[in-house]
């Protein structure tokens, strides 16, 4: 049986679409079955692995509003096993829709329940608001990696989520949990970056990742080839910071063997 996983923040630009792309590709490459659900209108991760919005006959809008199934809507990427359901624009139509659906928090769950067994791993990238389509994730998933800068404001937003959440394993998933919170674009040598570290783990204790995602160029211009970084740049620290975050989330060490090939590049046929 298949871990579902939401990458959330109602903020943007923390990093979630980015996480979703490089941590399933490092995974794949490790022969894990690996699922991405694209659950933001904005289509980052469908972007991300180089697919063409124009060219899918069917996206999650379809799945949540009942359309297509999951299964009917899943495509392949050019990663090692990794597939990919789709997000395009229409999506954002979706909230309005969604009011008129009974069990409207529970159209996401019920289609991933059917396909969890043949993954290893299902993430689900949500969209940058607390509104029912990230609600949808919250209730389908089993727990949550939460990306954030290392920035004052950012607590603020971490608290509302964490009252989301709370609200959420209230009444829809008592199973839900938080997988770790993920710094993203961290830079160490700031001390007001080191100081919001320090705090969100006196709060969070054990949830809050070793691995920071370092500000890059190579994380920062894969998404523009449709590339995750391990193949766009292996050797840069951007892949190696992925890698490593998969490994953490594997129960692995941290410490990366050296004289040995790090990441296989099989390609899906």
């Amino acid at each position: 049986m298949g871990k579902i996983i939401a990458v959330a923040n109602q903020k943007g630009g923390v990093g979630k679409s980015t996480t979703v792309v490089n941590l399933a590709a490092y995974l794949g490459s490790r022969d894990f079955k690996v699922l991405c659900v694209d659950s933001d209108p904005q289509g980052n991760t469908t972007t991300g692995f180089g697919i063409k919005k124009k060219s899918v006959e069917s996206t999650t809008y379809d799945v949540i509003t009942g359309k297509t199934r999951i299964q009917d809507t899943a495509i392949g990427t050019e990663y090692a096993n990794v597939s990919l359901v789709p997000a395009t624009e229409d999506l954002a139509g979706c909230e309005i829709e969604l009011a008129n659906f009974e069990n409207r928090v529970n159209r996401l769950k019920m289609q991933l329940l059917t396909v969890k067994s043949d993954y290893d791993y299902i993430f689900i990238d949500c969209p940058p608001a607390l509104g029912t389509i990230t609600i949808n994730g919250l209730v389908a998933c089993d727990s949550i990696i939460v990306p954030m800068l290392a920035e004052f404001y950012a607590l603020e937003g971490l608290s509302q989520l964490v009252n989301t959440i709370k609200i959420v394993k209230a009444n829809y998933n008592p199973a839900l949990e938080i997988e770790g919170i993920l710094f993203t674009m961290f830079d160490g040598r700031l001390n007001v970056a080191n100081d919001v570290v320090s705090e969100v783990e006196k709060y969070f204790e054990n949830k809050v990742f070793k691995t920071k995602i370092p500000r890059n160029v190579r994380i920062s211009e894969a998404p523009s080839h449709g590339k995750p970084v391990m193949y766009y740049d292996k050797s840069s620290k951007g892949a190696e910071a992925y890698e490593l975050l998969g490994r953490e989330i594997l129960g692995e060490s941290l410490v990366i063997p050296k004289k040995k090939k790090i990441f296989s590049f099989k390609r899906k046929k």
